[in-house]
């Protein structure tokens, strides 16, 4: 059984903590909004019309790959779990919305609760059953089509969850068992002042300064075919601790949320003189809203202090229960002088979970890209 960050099939820690988001309780629909939304379902249908056809033999089903990004941090985890608000659970209502029926979808990768991501990957079969004459099968949907109109179900729902691609595959195409290979990212944010509310739950915040050049020599060890037991969560469902990681590597990236400076725009000073910016140097080092030639001048006043912005990437077919946030524990503490980098192959050599760091928290991690090879 392949895993990617995988959660137990059963939830264990079914209580939110207190520092988390709450999930949002919308008051019940009325009938007239239920009948509005079944007018939008038939009006789109209205608009593939011209392509229908009844269809009287063969599969009537078509199996479609849709690739969706989401807020980690607004769900309970991936897996539909019942009476709590998970992205599998709200990506089959809007898909119930659309198609008029219930439907079964199936992840390539099961986030945690709290985890990101910009791509994870599901299939869904939707027979196409027209709402004007039950009974009647019609051609199937476009991807363009199905795409547009789930989005427009889920953002009547919160907005935290979105379809970014859809395709067609054959009916054996298998969202989880088709998948050659997954990445995800670590964001780190380093810096003493507190993380801006755009930020929050959106990286780990490490007020002290990160070496970064011992945290990629610590990444060269992890590299490559290990028994990663010493990185195995508890209630992890794969057979064998044996993974093969093709990439760890860190990073240093202008934070998501910058804004140019003042130098940056080129803004006069007092004699009508440009002021100086090269423009091949991009953001300084510090980056984030407001760069340091600001720092000390009037016009810093109200702009908030830099973050450096740091990204873990890590790639590999499939990943332990919790392989990779165990893994960026470790590293945090390579970066904090901690540990060494010869303290990392001892926790790797241990094989046991009691041997590695803290694990990171979920709110950084980002399931990035999951890849196919698609017919």
């Amino acid at each position: 059984m392949i895993q990617s960050e995988m959660e137990p099939s059963v939830h264990k820690d079914s209580k939110r903590p207190l520092d988390s988001p709450s999930f949002s309780s919308k008051p019940l629909k009325t009938s007239r909004a239920e009948d509005r939304e079944g007018e939008v379902a038939a009006e789109i249908e209205e608009k593939v019309r011209g392509e229908s056809l009844t269809i009287r033999s063969g599969n009537r089903s078509q199996r479609y790959l849709v690739s969706i990004e989401y807020i980690g941090t607004r769900f309970l985890g991936s897996q539909r779990q019942p009476n709590f608000r998970t992205v599998i659970g709200c990506l089959e209502k809007a898909f119930q919305k659309f198609v008029g029926q219930p439907v079964s979808i199936f992840c390539s990768s099961r986030t945690d609760t709290g985890v990101h991501a910009l791509s994870n990957v599901c299939h869904v079969d939707v027979e196409r059953i027209s709402k004007r004459k039950p009974g009647e099968i019609l051609q199937p949907h476009e991807p363009d089509v199905v795409k547009k109109a789930v989005n427009h179900f889920l953002q009547k729902n919160e907005g935290d969850m979105m379809v970014v691609d859809v395709r067609c595959v054959p009916p054996d195409f298998h969202a989880r068992y088709k998948a050659l290979e997954r990445t995800y990212f670590y964001r780190f944010l380093s810096g003493p002042e507190p993380l801006s509310v755009f930020e929050r739950d959106r990286a780990w915040h490490i007020p002290e300064e990160l070496d970064i050049l011992s945290i990629q020599e610590a990444c060269k060890i992890l590299v490559g075919c290990h028994d990663f037991s010493s990185f195995r969560g508890s209630g992890c469902q794969a057979k064998s601790p044996i993974k093969t990681l093709d990439e760890l590597h860190i990073s240093e990236v202008t934070p998501s949320l910058y804004f140019p400076s003042t130098t940056e725009r080129g803004i006069p000073n007092s004699s009508g003189e440009p002021l100086a910016f090269n423009v091949n140097t991009g953001p300084t080092p510090q980056g984030s809203f407001c760069s340091q030639n600001c720092a000390s001048t009037d016009a810093s006043f109200g702009q908030r202090k830099s973050h450096r912005c740091y990204i873990i990437t890590a790639r590999a077919p499939s990943f332990l229960y919790h392989q990779v946030r165990l893994i960026v524990g470790v590293l945090k503490c390579v970066g904090m002088g901690n540990l060494t980098v010869n303290d990392v192959k001892k926790i790797l050599d241990a094989k046991t979970v009691t041997a590695s760091s803290a694990m990171a928290p979920s709110c950084g991690l980002y399931l990035g890209n999951v890849k196919y090879d698609l017919p």
